[in-house]
C-alpha cells in the first residue's frame, strides 16, 4: 500500500510517499480503507523530534492521528463494526493514518456522521475531542456560564466555541481581526480582536478561560478569571504544571491542562452534536496525500484558519 513515512526526525522534507505492507489487525481492531486524514500539531512536534523521548528511535513511522474511512476487515473479538461500514476516530499515539490502510482499535472509532464528507468527518476527531473533554471533564461546563477561547478560529478553538455553546454557555472568542467574523458565525456572543486588546486585560470575567493555543498561563490570566474559576491549556508548560499542582488541594482558581482521551463514546456524541447541526467542521485547505510535506509545512506557520484536511484515497 502507499504511505507517507518518515524515516528519521526533521524538517518536512523526510515525509516521504514510499510503498510499504498492509498492516495486520489485532482481535480487537478493524482494518480500514483510510479516505481522509488531517493534519494536528502532533504530527509535526513528532516529525520534528520534539518528542523522541515518547517515540523514540525506531523508523519507519506512518504519522497521522485522525482517520475517516471504510471498514474493510474486522478482528474476531469486534462486535460494533462490519465490513462496509463508513467510521471516523483517532490511531493509536502509534499514529498511521498517513496511509491507504491503518489498522485502529475498536473503542477509538464511531459511525461516521452521515452530513460530512471523509475529509470533513476526518478533521473532527482529535481537535474536537480535546476541546469537548477540556470544557466539559476539565472544565465542569454549567448552562449560563462565561467561557472564553482563546484561539477560537485555531483547529481546536473552532469546536471548542461551538460546544462551549451547544452546551448552553455564553462564549466569547478570542481570533485576529481577519477571523472575527467567522468565530460569531460559530456561536460566538462576543468576540475579542487579540490585535487590538489584550483579553487578559479585559473588564469582564469568566468562569472558564480555555486556551486553546497554549499561549498565556493562569498567572496571566487570573484577574479576568472568576475566583472559583478554571483555566484550561492545550499547551502544558512548566508554569502550567506547577500551577496545577499548586491549585489542586486549594480552594479558589484552578489551572489544568487537557491530554485528549480518544473513544468511542465520545465521539458517538460529537456524531449526534454534528448530525444535529450543532457543530460543524471548518476546513482551510485539503491537500492529497503526496503533498503532505506541504499541509505540514502550512500547519507549522500557524496561519489555518479551522483544520487542514489530507485526501488519502477515492
Amino acid at each position: 500500500m502507499k504511505a507517507v513515512v518518515i524515516r528519521r526526525y526533521g524538517a518536512a522534507e523526510v515525509l516521504q510517499s514510499e510503498e510499504v505492507e498492509q498492516p495486520k489487525i489485532e482481535p480487537t481492531q478493524l482494518l480500514i480503507k483510510v479516505r481522509a486524514s488531517s493534519v494536528n500539531p502532533i504530527d509535526w512536534k513528532i516529525r520534528q523530534g520534539m518528542l523522541s523521548l515518547i517515540t523514540g528511535s525506531k523508523f519507519p513511522k506512518i504519522l497521522g492521528f485522525d482517520v475517516a474511512g471504510e471498514v474493510v476487515a474486522v478482528g474476531s473479538g469486534v462486535m460494533r463494526f462490519k465490513a462496509g461500514d463508513a467510521i471516523y476516530g483517532s490511531t493509536s499515539f502509534s499514529g498511521g493514518g498517513y496511509a491507504e490502510f491503518a489498522a485502529v482499535l475498536e473503542n477509538l472509532v464511531a459511525h461516521k456522521p452521515t452530513n460530512l464528507s471523509y475529509e470533513e468527518a476526518a478533521t473532527v476527531p482529535l481537535a474536537a475531542l480535546t476541546a469537548l473533554q477540556a470544557l466539559r471533564d476539565q472544565g465542569n461546563i454549567q448552562t449560563g456560564q462565561t467561557v472564553l477561547i482563546n484561539g477560537a478560529a485555531g483547529g481546536v478553538g473552532i469546536f471548542a466555541v461551538q460546544i462551549a455553546k451547544a452546551l448552553g454557555a455564553v462564549v466569547t472568542g478570542v481570533s485576529s481581526t481577519k477571523n472575527l467574523d467567522l468565530v460569531k458565525s460559530l456561536g460566538a456572543n462576543r468576540v475579542i480582536d487579540y490585535k487590538q486588546q489584550d483579553f487578559a486585560q479585559d473588564t469582564a470575567q469568566y468562569d472558564i478561560i480555555f486556551d486553546a493555543v497554549g499561549k498565556r498561563s493562569l498567572s496571566q490570566t487570573k484577574t479576568v478569571l472568576k475566583p472559583n474559576g478554571i483555566y484550561i491549556t492545550t499547551l502544558p508548560s512548566p508554569e502550567v504544571f506547577l500551577e496545577s499542582a499548586l491549585t489542586a488541594f486549594l480552594p479558589g482558581q484552578k489551572a489544568k491542562f487537557i491530554i485528549e482521551k480518544p473513544n468511542t463514546q465520545d465521539l458517538v456524541y460529537l456524531k449526534e452534536l454534528i448530525e444535529a447541526g450543532k457543530i460543524r467542521p471548518v476546513i482551510d485547505r485539503t491537500y492529497p496525500l503526496q503533498e503532505l510535506a506541504a499541509a505540514h509545512s502550512y500547519s507549522e506557520s500557524e496561519r489555518a484558519v479551522g483544520k487542514i484536511a489530507i485526501a488519502v484515497s477515492n
